[in-house]
């Protein structure tokens, strides 16, 4: 008799190790490589640090990329100060391409974007007049396009600040961090 519930109390817990082990791999629809096809967006190259940092550091399961800006694939950037020399739209364009680039560098460190468990939070300072007050909105350039990407996944805490200067007069810098799945 002991043997018995021995086997069952054994067959529960594998029951129960399944039930957990799918908990942490993702939907079966969830592909963000696909949608970022959909969505026309090729990643380019990681932007290479320009200072003693890396991009990105993993600590378990988390991933703290460090801040990037609005670079495009010539190597020119997105300059200027909001609410003086660029638009919230231009703004938001910037924002939208450093999400470009940190996807690429989270790329080029996973393999895969589908390993992304979640966006957990995002940090972007904006380069602002002192009466510049949406920096809000131009961040949403980077969120809008996680969540586009990672769908529920891709939704975040964030704090939007607005900054005197930021490094070569770069519109935004966009830091964030990321959970992967094992």
């Amino acid at each position: 008799m002991s043997k018995i519930i021995k086997l069952l109390f054994v067959a529960l817990l594998m029951i129960g190790c399944a039930k957990q082990e799918s908990k942490e791999m993702p939907d079966k629809d969830y592909n963000p490589e696909a949608k970022l096809k959909e969505l026309n967006i090729v990643l380019p190259s990681p932007p290479q640090p320009i200072a003693n940092y890396v991009n990105g550091v993993r600590t378990g399961n988390l991933i703290f990329l460090a801040g990037k800006g609005p670079k495009r694939v010539d190597g020119t950037e997105i300059t200027g100060k909001l609410g003086q020399d660029i638009s919230i739209n231009e703004g938001y364009a910037a924002a939208r391409l450093t999400a470009i680039n940190q996807l690429a560098v989270l790329k080029h460190m996973l393999g895969n974007l589908n390993k992304v468990k979640r966006i957990v939070k995002v940090l972007g300072f904006v380069n602002s007049d002192p009466n510049f007050l949406d920096q809000p909105k131009v961040v949403n350039g980077f969120s809008d396009l996680m969540v586009d990407v990672f769908g529920e996944k891709g939704k975040h805490a964030r704090a939007a600040v607005g900054m005197a200067s930021l490094p070569r007069a770069q519109a935004v810098e966009i830091e964030f961090i990321v959970e992967v799945y094992d």
